[in-house]
């Protein structure tokens, strides 16, 4: 592959454009994709006419590009089983692949060779916002498609149109699957799409994407879809302020007008894509929906000669959740709340052991308001099933929680299904060198494949106590790590440990001292390298309140000798400024092991003191203020107890319909104004249905809360389904039935449900620019049979203009476009 990495570091390489777009531009037909049952399966066509595929294959190399991907966005058995092509995907894959590879060597020549890229799109389900699939069974769709792609000679994958980063990381689970199945690798690239709210839809940012895929060591990584070439600068400005890749861009050719066309020509089009590249942010450059030949040829023409990217290789310590966390020496300490902990917070072990997790996100939901950078899970508990414990808390706290997670547990079962419940690229606490390293060579390959930082514990033999056994053991792990595992040293976090410094124990005299120095020695000898500490250790056994400021301090001093993070309860960490003179001496006397009895004075003094709560609860605001603010945070903690404080005043239907109902709205708001992600709102869906629930309870017969029944249909020829499932999840706990007829359905089939249901309202849904106009005839043929219930629409690649212009004037009820699940909510709110 190095003519590959060649090309890219010498030119500005040209992709090709939409493969879609080109050949619905050929009018085919149901015999060209082998009946009508395939009809609008692009994929079939390599079954059936490949002569079509290779005619766009041959067009855009003619056109001028570089690299030509294969027509297999949607040839996974997740995706063609719609069609009952999933025993094909093998015999699809392969022909893909090998009529590409036909076609480069045909246009290859010395001066401008050629390449294949096997396409593997993002399927029509989401791990992160949807249960209609599992991370495993996504990984092993996967793996049968790049069987098929390396048989028929792809030169490398490409990873496209991702929305969510958990399935990201499936597929690429897969590939290293079928990788090791055959002894063989290619490279990897990856391109996701990013909606208009500035992530992608299952909630992360571009810089929290690419910590979380920069382990995969990618060929390139950059953007595609969803965006047209001018909003699609931004993201190409800032990946290129971090990217050790090179980077892509392959947008779409703008949003479609009336008419359902793209508005760019082959002209605008590049000249819009030429910013970015003569800024220097951009090494690969092509066109995804609405693109053809023209525009790329056109494109060619314009960055022919320009400069690629110069791509950056200075190491730097990060990890993400849905949002970005740059470890920043200068900005230390990196803070790690550390009350979800069955071992060390009993309150959060009761609630685990009573099956209550969804009081136990309170838990995480308090240490997140109080500060924590990180956010520490540990359910190792010999009495409950840990890795079961793991997925439910973080199947669902994954979903809401935007800062990066720090999984605390040495089962590989446990890690690994943590891993596989994270978008972001968290952290291992810990690993240590006990028992000749067998914990390394268990865990690592899981940190390899996922992608994770590491904690090293600076322990071997025995927990190491001075400054100089915690520096030789560091020396030693590092080593290992570095050379035998090829873990990059910005993923390294030392721990070098911490014990109690009061219980009078002999052992442990002076070991605070020693650990404030071990980090001292450890930041000199690995500057590249992390440190972090189990504060609260050191005051086991103090009172309470001297336990706050004991661990304050504690950790002040720690972080003058360069501690990057420390593990903590947050909410109990007390400002530096507020600590008294006297009380700060007192905890370094302790520290320190200074004056006759230092013990004892620190005993006396807090003994009997309390602290302030750091956290300010809603205790000061009124029920129906305190009910809205939880739905709006999407937390069910005391919201029975507001509910019946509501209902001594209100009657259940008037608290639906006023205060449940305003705080919807005001979480559409939020959404609207990108305050939210599309998984808290999934988060206050469920709230709101909680609290309608519990009020049904103290209805009368004669009251009815749900609002009106919705018919939800994927029109005819797309599968893609992802938005409507989360229209279904939002109206159905909003106090709406909903009837979901499904994908592909025609015209027929959804005048037959709308004849047999009787909906209030209809549905439609499509990502497709094919799906419009069908849209366009299934209105129509609702008129024609009398139906008049109002329709909302929506999908990617509708617009207003297209609905009020195009199917509206097919319509005699109402047809209203909606932007998103929330506007849909909101417009059918207010029908």
């Amino acid at each position: 592959m190095s003519k590959l990495s060649e090309l890219i570091k010498n030119k500005v390489v040209l992709l090709d454009g939409g493969m879609g777009t080109s050949l619905q531009r050929m009018n085919l037909q149901a015999a060209d994709y082998g009946g009508e049952k395939y009809l609008g399966c692009s994929e079939a066509l390599l079954l059936y006419s490949p002569e079509r595929v290779q005619e766009v294959y041959e067009g855009y190399f003619a056109a001028g590009s570089d690299i030509i991907l294969t027509n297999t966005f949607g040839a996974t058995r997740i995706v063609l089983v719609e069609y009952g092509l999933e025993e094909k995907v093998h015999e699809i894959n392969r022909i893909a692949a090998a009529l590409a590879k036909q076609a480069a060597e045909k246009y290859a020549t010395k001066e401008k060779p050629r390449f294949v890229c096997g396409i593997m799109g993002p399927t029509s389900k989401s791990l992160s916002l949807t249960k209609e699939i599992n991370f495993t069974q996504m990984a092993q769709a996967f793996e049968e498609q790049t069987l098929g792609l390396l048989a028929g000679g792809v030169d490398y994958l490409l990873i496209e149109t991702q929305m969510d980063t958990l399935n990201l990381k499936a597929v690429y689970v897969g590939i290293q699957a079928a990788f090791s199945k055959i002894a063989r690798t290619v490279p990897i690239a990856i391109s996701v799409t990013m909606e208009k709210t500035g992530t992608m839809l299952a909630g992360q940012n571009i810089e929290a994407l690419y910590t979380s895929v920069e382990h995969m060591q990618p060929l390139y990584v950059g953007l595609n879809c969803a965006l047209g070439p001018e909003l699609m600068t931004e993201y190409a400005q800032r990946l290129a302020a971090i990217s050790r890749f090179p980077i892509v861009l392959k947008p779409n050719a703008g949003m479609p007008d009336a008419e359902g066309k793209n508005v760019t020509t082959p002209d605008s089009f590049s000249k819009a894509m030429l910013v970015s590249v003569e800024n220097g942010w951009v090494n690969l450059v092509g066109g995804c929906c609405g693109t053809t030949c023209d525009y790329i040829k056109r494109l060619g023409q314009l960055v022919a000669g320009k400069k690629p990217r110069e791509v950056k290789t200075e190491p730097v310590s990060q990890v993400s959740g849905l949002q970005n966390l740059v470890l920043e020496t200068a900005k230390r300490p990196y803070l790690v709340g550390e009350r979800a902990n069955v071992i060390g917070s009993r309150i959060f072990k009761n609630l685990i052991m009573a099956d209550k997790f969804e009081e136990a996100e309170e838990v995480i939901r308090k240490q997140i308001k109080a500060g924590a950078h990180i956010l520490d899970i540990c359910l190792t508990n010999p009495d409950r099933d840990e890795v079961a414990d793991m997925a439910q808390l973080l199947g669902r706290g994954a979903k809401f929680v935007k800062i990066p997670f720090m999984i605390d547990s040495q089962n590989k079962e446990t890690i690994e299904a943590a891993f596989q419940l994270m978008q972001g690229k968290g952290i291992l606490n810990s690993v240590n060198l006990e028992n000749d390293g067998k914990l390394l060579a268990e865990l690592m390959p899981l940190v390899k494949l996922y992608g994770a930082a590491v904690i090293v514990g600076c322990i071997e033999k025995e927990m190491a106590l001075t400054a100089q056994e915690k520096l030789k053991i560091a020396i030693k792990a590092h080593k290992i790590l570095t050379e035998t595992y090829g873990l990059e040293e910005e993923n390294i976090i030392f721990d070098p440990l911490v014990f109690p410094c009061a219980t009078g124990d002999a052992k442990y005299v002076g070991s605070a001292k020693e650990t404030i120095e071990g980090i001292r020695l450890i930041k000199e000898r690995f500057p590249n390298c992390k440190t972090i500490l189990g504060i609260s250790n050191v005051s086991f056994g103090l009172p309470p309140a001297g336990r706050a400021y004991m661990n304050s301090v504690f950790l002040y001093e720690c972080v003058n000798k360069g501690l990057d993070a420390a593990i903590i309860n947050v909410e109990k960490l007390i400002p530096e400024n507020e600590i008294k003179a006297e009380e700060k001496q007192l905890c370094l006397d302790l520290l320190y092991n200074k004056g006759k009895d230092p013990i004892a004075n620190f005993v006396a003094h807090f003994r009997d003191k309390k602290i302030a709560k750091k956290v300010v609860d809603l205790e000061s605001l009124t029920a129906e203020e305190r009910v809205k603010a939880k739905i709006c945070e999407g937390s069910r903690e005391g919201l029975t107890t507001d509910l019946d404080e509501l209902l001594q005043n209100k009657k259940p239907l008037e608290i639906v319909n006023t205060v449940l109902m305003a705080a919807m709205d005001r979480v559409g708001e939020k959404f609207n104004q990108n305050e939210l992600i599309i998984a808290e709102v999934l988060q206050s869906a469920e709230v709101m249905r909680a609290a309608i629930t519990y009020l049904e309870k103290f209805m009368n017969a004669g009251d009815k809360i749900m609002k009106g029944k919705v018919l939800l249909a994927t029109v005819k020829g797309d599968v893609h389904d992802i938005g409507k499932n989360l229209v279904n999840i939002i109206l159905s706990n909003n106090g709406y039935e909903v009837v979901d007829i499904g994908i592909k359905c025609e015209a027929e089939t959804i005048l037959a449900a709308v004849k047999k249901h009787q909906p209030d309202m209809i549905g439609f849904s499509g990502l497709l620019v094919k799906s419009g106009h069908e849209m366009v005839h299934t209105a129509r043929h609702l008129k024609e049979a009398g139906i008049k219930v109002p329709i909302l629409v929506g999908g990617a690649a509708l617009s207003k203009d297209f609905v009020e212009h195009k199917i509206q004037p097919e319509y005699e009820g109402r047809v209203i476009y909606c932007r998103d699940a929330m506007n849909g909510l909101g417009q059918i709110n207010a029908l």
